[in-house]
């Protein structure tokens, strides 16, 4: 598996109409899994790399995690109380305690969400901890009820390799609604959109109804 690039997709205001109900389906579906005990967020990984449900214990390791690899100019700072506003949408990769590896699953709509900060630190890279970390994301989305997965990023190859196909901007009226009108380099976007379509996942483990309110 190749490297994680440092930085695979832009993050956003949420601004949003409907990302705030959208959202809401990702805070169930994690408070759930935390009470059922669901193999979403908790599943340990081979050796010594575990991936899990971020908590507010998190936050300061997230964030320096984004500020390092800021330099390969990739990535949008993001703040420590945004972190800590939305850590419900966050999955991290520890290893001996320590978090190496980030993503967060942002909704931007009742029917789309977007993969953002997917990193890795440069010391745990080559393991598939990211592929991992995406796989989590998608498990998230699925079971969420959304429709498709979406990223936006400078390298498509490596979502492409996961089943994302690379789409016109326009495809995601959602994204370019919530961030990309907002934005300086609009006309000038260096970054692909790639987008996955998602297959409904019904598990006993997480009712329905508990994710739709």
């Amino acid at each position: 598996m190749n490297a994680v690039p440092a930085v695979l997709v832009r993050r956003g205001p949420a601004a949003f109409a409907e990302a705030p109900a959208a959202e809401d389906k990702v805070r169930a579906t994690v408070q759930t899994s935390r009470r059922s005990g669901a193999r979403l967020v908790r599943r340990a990984s081979s050796r010594h790399t575990i991936i899990r449900a971020a908590t507010l214990d998190d936050v300061d390791e997230i964030h320096d995690l984004i500020t390092v690899n800021l330099s390969e100019g990739h990535l949008l700072a993001r703040r420590r109380e945004e972190i800590a506003a939305h850590i419900e949408r966050f999955v991290v990769a520890t290893q001996r305690g320590r978090v190496v590896a980030c993503a967060d699953l942002a909704p931007l709509s009742r029917a789309v969400a977007e993969v953002r900060s997917l990193i890795v630190s440069e010391q745990a890279r080559f393991g598939g901890i990211g592929r991992r970390l995406l796989d989590e994301l998608i498990a998230r989305a699925s079971i969420a009820g959304f429709e498709k997965v979406c990223a936006f990023t400078h390298s498509p190859s490596y979502f492409v390799r996961r089943g994302f196909s690379i789409v016109p901007h326009v495809w995601l009226p959602e994204k370019i609604s919530t961030d990309c009108n907002t934005c300086a380099q609009f006309r000038h976007c260096g970054q692909y959109a790639v987008m996955l379509p998602l297959v409904r996942i019904h598990t006993s483990d997480v009712p329905l109804a508990s994710l739709h309110g």
